[in-house]
C-alpha cells in the first residue's frame, strides 16, 4: 500500500511538470492558443519586472497618478482633491487671495455650505468629461455658489452667464424661466464653454481668462504679445484687474481645499453622494404644490430649481424638476395618491392687441396690481400684442400651456403716451386733414375731438381741439388752456385729463 501511495505521488509530480512547460509558439507570439472547448481565449500579459530589489512606492509616486487608489473617497472634498489636474499658478496674487479667504471664515463657511447642494453633480459631470476637478470650485469665484446672483453687467446664475452667451449655449430666457440659473442646464453650458475655450487656447489658465474676459479679448492680447516678442502665458498678458485676479482666486480656493488645516479653515462635511435627483413633471403644476407634496419648504425647492420666474411650472418647458434625494419618492407617492383638485392655479394668455394694464387686467379677471405683480409690469407701460401674461387658471381650463409659449413666451412693453388737451387756431384754408398732418394725428381723431366730419374745413382763427403728447411742442400751443395731464379714472373724467379715443393711447409717463 505504501509503494502504491509513493507511485501515485510521483505520477502527480510528473503531470505537474508537464503543465508548466514553456509556452508554445502561439503564446510566445503574444496570442493565447485556441481552445477546442469554445472557452474565450485569455489575453496575454507582459509582466513588468523591476531592475534590482523591490522598493516601496513613495507618496509622490502615488499622487502622480501612476498608481490608482483603491480606497473610496472619504467625502466629496477628498474626491475633488484626487481629480486636481491643472498646473498650479505660482504668483504673489495667489498668496494675497489665500490670506483674504483665510481671514474670512464666516464667509467661507456660508459659501461652502451653500455649495453642498450642487457640488456632487458638478464633480460627476467633470469626471464624466475627463476635466480637472478644480473647475468645480469656479462658482465660488463667480457667484459664491448663489444661483440667484446677478451682476451689474446682467450676468446671472452660479456660473454667471451673460444673456447673449446663454442664448448661444441654448439657455432659455423667457417670461417663465431663466436657464442661466438652472442647476443642470447652466452646468452643462459652463462645461461646454470651458471645453471649447481649452480647445482654442490649449491652456486651462488662458481658458479661464477667456471665460471671464471673453475669448476675443484673450486672443487679441496673445496676438499683441506675439507681435512684440513677449510671452503668451496667463501671467504674461496685459489684462483687466478682474481677469488678472481671476485665476489667483481659483488657485487660492484650490489650495485651501487641498490643505484646509494649513489655513486654519474647516470645510463642512459634504458626503460623496447625490444631494438631489430628477423627477418628471407631466402637468402644469404650482411650485407651492410640488413643495407640499414633496414635504420640503418652498425656499428649499427654489434653491434646487432657481430658474423659475413664476409660481407655476409649465410642463411643456420644464419636464423635470430637482428634489432632495429622500423627498423625490415622497413626492411621487403623494402625487399618485392625489385625485382631487387641479394642479395649476395659473395659465398663460397671449395678449391679442396692444392694451393698457387696466384693460388687460379687466379681461383677465384680476386686479391691475395683481397683474402687474405676477408679470413684473413696470409703471406707465402698455402691454404689446403677443405678450405672454400669467393669469389665473379657471377650473374650466383643462389644457396645459403649449410648448411654443412655454419656451418662447415674452412680455413686451411700449411707453404709454400722456396727452394734453390743447386748442390751436386754424389758419386760412385749414381742414381736419391739414391739422392732423401738422401734428401727426389721425383725421378721425381730430374730427372726433371737434365733433365734425373728417372732411370738414375750419374758419380762419377758429379754435381747434387737439390732444398732443406732453413731450411734443405744439407750434400754436401758447394759448393751451390746460396745464398738466393726470392718470387714472378721476383724471379721465376731468376736462384736462389724458384721454383715449379712436385708438390713441390714454396714458404715458408724466413729467
Amino acid at each position: 500500500m505504501k509503494i502504491l501511495h509513493i507511485a501515485c505521488l510521483a505520477c502527480a509530480l510528473w503531470l505537474t511538470g508537464c503543465a508548466t512547460t514553456g509556452p508554445s509558439q502561439d503564446s510566445a507570439a503574444g496570442t493565447a492558443p485556441s481552445s477546442s472547448t469554445g472557452a474565450p481565449p485569455r489575453t496575454s500579459h507582459t509582466p513588468v519586472i523591476p531592475n534590482g530589489p523591490l522598493r516601496p512606492i513613495t507618496a509622490a509616486q502615488a499622487a502622480s497618478g501612476e498608481v490608482a487608489s483603491l480606497s473610496t473617497p472619504a467625502d466629496l472634498w477628498d474626491r475633488i482633491r484626487r481629480g486636481f489636474a491643472m498646473p498650479d499658478l505660482q504668483h504673489e496674487l495667489v498668496q494675497d487671495r489665500e490670506q483674504w479667504y483665510a481671514t474670512r471664515p464666516d464667509y467661507m463657511q456660508r459659501m461652502t455650505e451653500r455649495s453642498s447642494k450642487y457640488l456632487f453633480h458638478i464633480v460627476e459631470e467633470l469626471e464624466r468629461r475627463g476635466m480637472p476637478t478644480e473647475l468645480a470650485l469656479l462658482p465660488y469665484i463667480e457667484s459664491a455658489f448663489n444661483p440667484q446672483a446677478v451682476s451689474s453687467a446682467k450676468a446671472a446664475g452660479m456660473w454667471q452667464f451673460m444673456p447673449a452667451t446663454g442664448n448661444y449655449f441654448d439657455l432659455k430666457q423667457n417670461a417663465f424661466r431663466d436657464d442661466r440659473r438652472d442647476v443642470l442646464a447652466s452646468t452643462r453650458a459652463a462645461l461646454d464653454y470651458l471645453q471649447k475655450l481649452h480647445g482654442m487656447f490649449g491652456d486651462w489658465h488662458l481658458a479661464l481668462a477667456a471665460y471671464n474676459w471673453g475669448e476675443g479679448s484673450v486672443g487679441r492680447a496673445i496676438a499683441r504679445n506675439q507681435k512684440q516678442g513677449l510671452g503668451t502665458s496667463y501671467t504674461d498678458l496685459n489684462m483687466p484687474a478682474e481677469t488678472r485676479m481671476y485665476v489667483p482666486k481659483l488657485q487660492a480656493v484650490k489650495n485651501i481645499v487641498a490643505n484646509p488645516e494649513a489655513f486654519r479653515t474647516e470645510l463642512p462635511l459634504i458626503e460623496n453622494h447625490p444631494y438631489f435627483q430628477t423627477v418628471d413633471i407631466t402637468h402644469d403644476i404650482d411650485v407651492a404644490l410640488v413643495a407640499t407634496l414633496a414635504g420640503v419648504r418652498e425656499e428649499d425647492f427654489r434653491a434646487l430649481n432657481p430658474s423659475f420666474n413664476k409660481p407655476v411650472i409649465l410642463a411643456a418647458g420644464t419636464p423635470q424638476v430637482l428634489l432632495p434625494w429622500d423627498n423625490a419618492k415622497v413626492f411621487q407617492r403623494n402625487l399618485e395618491a392625489r385625485r382631487e383638485g387641479q394642479y395649476a392655479s395659473w395659465t398663460v394668455w397671449s395678449v391679442p392687441s396692444t392694451m393698457t394694464v387696466a384693460e388687460a387686467a379687466q379681461r383677465a379677471g384680476m386686479s391691475e396690481n395683481d397683474l402687474r405683480s405676477i408679470n413684473n409690469i413696470p409703471p406707465r407701460m402698455l402691454i404689446k400684442a403677443g405678450s405672454a401674461l400669467m393669469i389665473p387658471r379657471s377650473s374650466a381650463i383643462r389644457q396645459d400651456v403649449s410648448s411654443h409659449l412655454a419656451d418662447n413666451g415674452q412680455v413686451a412693453f411700449s411707453p404709454e403716451i400722456v396727452t394734453r388737451r390743447t386748442t390751436v387756431k386754424a389758419g386760412k384754408g385749414e381742414t381736419v386733414a391739414s391739422i392732423a398732418r401738422r401734428y401727426k394725428l389721425t383725421a378721425a381723431n381730430v374730427a372726433d375731438w371737434n365733433d365734425v366730419r373728417a372732411t370738414a374745413a375750419f374758419k380762419v382763427g377758429q379754435q381747434v381741439v387737439v390732444y398732443l403728447p406732453v413731450r411734443q411742442a405744439a407750434p400754436q400751443a401758447r394759448n393751451a388752456r390746460t396745464p398738466v395731464a393726470r392718470s387714472g379714472a378721476a383724471g379721465k373724467r376731468a376736462a384736462d385729463a389724458p384721454v383715449r379715443r379712436g385708438g390713441t393711447p390714454s396714458k404715458v409717463k408724466r413729467r
